[in-house]
């Protein structure tokens, strides 16, 4: 038997459009024998759907388009479509109205429907708000409905069939369970010879080297194959990687699908062994778009291959072509101008400069080298006019007061009203260029540089910005994309004369450590100070992570790359006096 995995990236609510992206998959997999195709979780509306599901039209809307889909799809193939079905006791039991599903297609037909049974209510997911959990293993026998099975084999094969979560949840790779059921061990009872899986797994550093580990774990526990397909895209701040894969019973790895990119990818099933193995190219089997990388993708490539995805798809599933980013002539525009060049091309791209009495001339001549070396276009439109107009406005008004940030923060204000005047005349997407660092501590102007429809870096801390303009430097040798001088020079904002950032926040090495003991380990000032910094420098960096609040409620979206990021999975109150514990002596 012959199983595809089609690798899809989907757009959320365009049913008709992801239905044509199925249909175009198992066109070529039934032209190439596949017996049975996987699709993505929830493929047929995009994942994550949000409060769509909870318009009444849309379900309906949906319900119709995957009985046109089963209609549609070439007789002789299976295909498994993540969909949503009505819950029908709902009205009675007082449970959450829709299941989280998935519709098995053949021959013209919705034959059977399988539905979620653990549904993920942390970081970005929230789940328990839309559907109601199943309690009933989820399988189907080969041989069913129709669908091909070898007459030789005196025991129909059965395929066990899980969505996303119900495989995360092994006790013994956890060393803990999160849910009181295990769906896959269940399954095994029930005599599932397979596991299949349909997944829309959100991308974050690492991991796929994770989920690898686990479902190895998993198919050598229980000694069956696995074959798990996943979503690709970008979806608002979430990027989905792909890398489908396949396992056979004893952990071994029969197939990878690309990452960063849609796949049709292929296995074999032998019926008398119920084992996987890699399906041969010399029989007619599917050849991967791209082959399975020889070695995993380093970190910082790793990232930029998502944060290319994700500009790519937002300023796409957006409607935007062309995209605008202030270029100042730092690092941090100066990698958004790269990603964005490489995501829709350079000629898309259009970089301003807005230089004040306080850039300095160096700036200038690295936003223009970057903008050379990527084949972009831009313009110049100098603010000391603009500066001086607002000084004059406000002169009477702020005569007993000294200047401080106020002026400063004019500066990045007048910038911002610029580049949206620019986004709104000609339809760009306005991309902001402040890091995770900065945006963790407030280091960032309201209404300012904070202007834009997506944050592309606002999930890269800064010393992390260094270590992929590093590593995009070294991709072509002999190839500069960032200006030497842009890696060399001490960052600064250029607010006023001789400012750098360190004269307001502490190192980036320190200040990223120290962030990232907050954010990601939820350690405590007592603990922070005990792994040797000193206690001033940690109640200060605590303080300017709970201020900034009110700021990163107000910022576009951001990108979504490690596995604690602003945005969807950071609920925070802003109005709020967080306690803490004593430091240590006190």
């Amino acid at each position: 038997m012959k199983i595809a995995i089609a690798q899809l990236n989907p757009t959320i609510g365009d049913l008709r459009g992801n239905s044509q992206l199925i249909l175009q998959a198992a066109t070529q997999a039934a032209a190439q024998g596949i017996d049975l195709m996987l699709t993505p979780e929830l493929s047929l509306c995009g994942y994550p759907p949000r409060d769509l599901l909870l318009r009444p039209s849309f379900i309906e809307a949906m319900s119709w388009q995957l009985q046109q889909l089963a209609r549609e799809l070439p007789p002789a193939i299976a295909v498994l479509v993540g969909t949503v079905e009505t819950h029908t006791l709902a009205p009675t039991t007082g449970g959450k109205s829709l299941y989280n599903s998935i519709a098995l297609l053949f021959n013209g037909k919705i034959q059977q429907y399988f539905h979620k049974r653990l549904l993920p209510t942390y970081d970005v997911f929230d789940e328990n708000r839309y559907f109601e959990p199943s309690y009933v293993s989820n399988y189907f026998n080969l041989g069913e409905f129709g669908i091909p099975a070898n007459p030789e084999v005196s025991t129909p094969i059965r395929i066990g069939v899980t969505i996303c979560e119900d495989l995360w949840n092994d006790e013994e790779f956890w060393g803990k369970r999160q849910y009181p059921s295990n769906p896959i061990a269940n399954l095994v009872e029930e005599g599932a010879d397979i596991i299949i899986n349909l997944s829309a797994s959100p991308y974050s550093v690492g991991k796929q080297k994770l989920r690898e580990a686990m479902l190895n774990h998993v198919a050598v526990r229980y000694h069956k194959p696995i074959i798990y397909a996943n979503q690709v895209g970008g979806n608002d701040d979430l990027i989905f990687d792909g890398y489908s894969v396949a396992f056979n019973s004893v952990g071994e790895r029969v197939a990878l699908a690309a990452g960063f990119q849609a796949d049709l990818v292929a296995v074999e099933l032998d019926e008398q062994t119920r084992e996987l193995r890699p399906l041969s190219f010399n029989s007619g089997g599917i050849k991967p778009v791209t082959p399975p990388p020889a070695k995993p993708l380093s970190q910082a490539e790793e990232i930029w291959s998502a944060l290319v995805l994700g500009v790519r798809d937002y300023t796409r599933k957006c409607g935007f072509s062309k995209v605008v980013i202030g270029l100042s002539g730092g690092i941090d525009s100066s990698l958004v101008a790269a990603i964005a060049s490489e995501a829709i091309g350079p000629e898309n791209v259009f970089g301003v400069l807005m230089s004040s009495p306080h850039t300095s001339q160096q700036s200038v001549i690295d936003a223009l080298e970057l903008a050379e070396n990527l084949g972009m276009k831009t313009y110049s439109l100098p603010i000391a006019d603009l500066m001086e107009g607002y000084d004059k406005t406000l002169e009477e008004l702020f005569a007993d007061s000294p200047r401080d940030v106020t002026e400063e923060n004019l500066q990045a204000r007048i910038r911002g009203n610029l580049l949206m005047a620019i986004s709104n005349k000609f339809g760009y997407l306005l991309i902001s260029t402040g890091n995770k660092s900065e945006m963790a501590v407030g280091y960032c102007t309201l209404y300012g540089d904070m202007n834009g429809g997506l944050a592309a870096i606002s999930d890269v801390p800064k010393t992390q910005v260094y270590a992929i303009c590093q590593w995009l430097n070294s991709r072509e040798p002999g190839k500069i994309i960032i200006p030497e001088s842009v890696l060399s020079k001490p960052p600064s904002a250029e607010l006023k004369p001789g400012q750098i950032d360190q004269d307001s926040l502490p190192p980036y090495d320190i200040l990223d450590d120290i962030l990232d003991r907050l954010i990601h380990n939820h350690e405590s000032i007592p603990q922070i100070v005990a792994a040797g910094y000193e206690p001033a420098l940690v109640q200060r960096v605590v303080k300017l992570l709970n201020g900034a609040e009110f700021k990163r409620r107000q910022a576009p979206p951001g990108l979504k790359v490690t596995d604690r990021a602003f945005g969807t999975g950071w609920r925070m109150p802003i109005a709020a006096k967080v306690p803490q514990l004593p430091l240590l002596g006190e």
